[in-house]
């Protein structure tokens, strides 16, 4: 509970300061961009720098590995509500170096909600209702083919507007540079 008394305290403290003012937009992207990038906390505030993005110049897409599973989940789902709703036109999926979903064990996070309390049966449960937790929680072997996969699925969904670029990169966690794995206006 201290993070909470914490955030309450400092929020309060921004609000009637007005600090919040200089964030100001409305909800459609300046730069008509969406993003799919990794939850890292190394990039919090390293990517939009690293891109040269304000507040409001892009919506932002985050999941673990900026993996997109399947064709009708939640994170297609939010491009397709980008683009449609909110005049987004070009998708950037942006995974990074030194992933955690790397060669991630789906096992080892099974083990762990065994461990922190999740009844055992409960994966049994899971099992007989058709749910592969253990594809389900995988990740990749490379973070270049991670991006490259799903670049590949965003770009063949049935709902894209034909012609709309989707782009792959990779960018560094560290120093913020960026590599093309995928040049969406070549790729057309």
């Amino acid at each position: 509970m201290p993070n909470l008394v914490d955030i309450l305290r400092f929020n309060e403290h921004f609000v009637a300061n007005k600090e919040y003012q200089q964030y100001l937009t409305n909800r459609y992207p300046n730069k008509k961009m969406v993003i799919l990038t990794c939850m890292d906390t190394r990039l919090t505030e390293l990517l939009p720098k690293a891109l040269n993005l304000r507040n409001g110049d892009a919506k932002i897409i985050k999941n673990a590995g900026a993996i997109v599973l399947q064709p009708f989940g939640n994170v297609m789902r939010s491009i397709l509500v980008a683009i449609y709703k909110l005049n987004a036109e070009e998708i950037f999926v942006i995974g990074h170096h030194d992933c955690g979903m790397t060669g991630m064990n789906a096992d080892h996070i099974i083990d762990q909600a065994v461990v922190r309390g999740v009844d055992p049966k409960i994966m049994e449960i899971l099992k007989n209702a058709g749910i592969d937790l253990r594809r389900w929680l995988r990740g990749f072997n490379d973070v270049e083919e991670g991006v490259r996969n799903s670049v590949r699925i965003i770009r063949n969904h049935p709902l894209l507007p034909p012609g709309t670029a989707v782009h792959g990169l990779l960018i560094h966690p560290e120093t913020g540079k960026l590599d093309v794995v995928i040049n969406g206006y070549e790729s057309q």
